[in-house]
């Protein structure tokens, strides 16, 4: 009994993948829920696990796309290689089967008058016309059916009346010659774009034309947070087996704030708005292969210790090629930093169809003025993208100034004030 390994559901408008490699070979056991191959989609690599315990049989080829619901396998349950035993010897020929003919020996005085008349008329061999009758015996009927075959034989099939000439064919343009390839340069060369590059770039695309994106700014002092994490982050680590960084704050910051302006966390559907009661966080996370995007799922219910856990989990996750599709759908809100690879300032895209996403950037220390007294402050330039269709820009700066409110003074997000 062979159970057939399909490719599963891949998430929100994914429909096909890449069979990228085989973890088993050909012949090779395997163990129920076992990796035994793995799939490249247009957001993640997703390892495919084995339904059940026995033998591999694969049916697609690596580098094969392949459709959701597709069999790319089948597991042969406790099938085994059978084992190879001493050839037999080939059996002896069998004696041919003696040859008869088709009736017994005729003579022209045992026949009836009526089948003498015949056959001498046409100038036949009886005995070699198929006998049918009672004891073997030609009947008149058996001779008509034998000469009436062989005329059919001999009557030459009547020649099929020539066709009409056809018209000559009309003059055809001839062929436009194709511009020569241009040499490539030297020291270039090319590399086909993976799917998760390729789905990069289609929704950079797409948000670009169907959202109406503008960007707002402003800047948060980082110093009271940045006391706060000296202070407690080794006895976070002993309590939590976590380290306390600086995403844990803005994604609670995010939270407070998208409750208060709730449009930032909806989204356009056709002539509806979409709003969610939920905060489904995405994080930007690069990896070798692209920009991923893993979903924290109700933010909202989180501490800073489960956010941070959370985090760890998905980005090791993504980086390792571990990531499940669901973990890559469904957010409502991104959050990118920039700011680890040392980006000052930038101006984020949105990911359709959310209408929100926060940019963050560098820490820097820079001259404030602080009550009256310049002051030396760890200063972060922030940004929000969002979809004017649907968020004014009241309700985007406002946004971006309470989170500036809650992370200058944490004791504000502690208390959810």
């Amino acid at each position: 009994m062979a159970t057939d390994v399909l490719v599963p559901n891949l998430g929100e408008s994914i429909t096909q993948a890449v069979l990228l490699k085989w973890h088993k070979t050909d012949g090779q056991p395997v163990g129920m829920d076992e990796p035994i191959a793995e799939l490249e989609t247009d957001k993640a690599n997703v390892d495919i696990r084995s339904p059940a315990s026995g033998v591999v049989k694969q049916v697609s080829k690596e580098g094969k796309t392949v459709a959701v619901g597709e069999v790319i396998a089948q597991i042969e349950e406790g099938a085994a290689a059978p084992a190879k035993g001493p050839t037999p010897p080939p059996a002896a020929p069998r004696p041919a089967a003696p040859v008869t003919s088709a009736s017994p020996a005729v003579k022209l005085d045992d026949l009836s008058p009526a089948v003498r008349g015949l056959v001498m008329e046409h100038g036949l061999d009886p005995k070699s016309i198929p006998a049918t009758g009672p004891g073997g015996r030609l009947t008149k009927q058996d001779v008509e059916s034998f000469v009436a075959s062989r005329t059919a034989k001999t009557v030459a099939p009547k020649p099929a009346p020539a066709a009409a000439p056809m018209p000559p064919p009309p003059p055809t343009m001839p062929p436009v010659p194709k511009p020569a390839a241009r040499p490539a340069a030297e020291g270039t060369r090319r590399e086909p774009l993976s799917k998760i590059r390729k789905r990069i770039a289609q929704t950079m695309v797409e948000a670009q034309h169907t959202a109406a994106i503008l960007t707002t700014f402003n800047e948060i002092d980082m110093t009271q947070v940045m006391e706060l994490r000296a202070r407690y982050k080794e006895r976070f680590q002993e309590v939590h087996g976590v380290g306390l960084g600086l995403m844990s704050f803005f994604a609670r910051a995010a939270v407070l704030a998208l409750r208060d302006f709730p449009r930032v966390n909806g989204s356009i559907d056709g002539d509806d708005v979409v709003y969610h009661d939920h905060v489904n966080l995405g994080i930007a996370v690069s990896t070798d292969r692209g920009l991923a995007v893993p979903v924290l799922r109700n933010v909202e219910s989180m501490g800073l210790a489960k956010i941070e856990l959370e985090i760890k989990r998905l980005a090791t996750a993504t980086r390792e090629g571990k990531l499940n599709i669901e973990e890559l759908s469904g957010a409502t809100f991104t959050i990118t930093n920039g700011g680890v690879f040392g980006s000052l300032l930038s101006t984020p895209i949105l990911t359709p169809p959310q209408s929100g996403i926060l940019g963050m950037h560098a820490i820097q220390k820079r001259a404030m003025v602080v009550n009256d007294k310049i002051e030396i402050r760890n200063m972060m330039y922030v940004a929000l993208s969002y979809d004017h269709r649907l968020v004014d820009g009241r309700e985007s700066v406002s946004f971006l100034v309470h989170m500036k409110q809650l992370i200058e003074d944490p004791s504000r997000l502690m208390l959810e004030i």
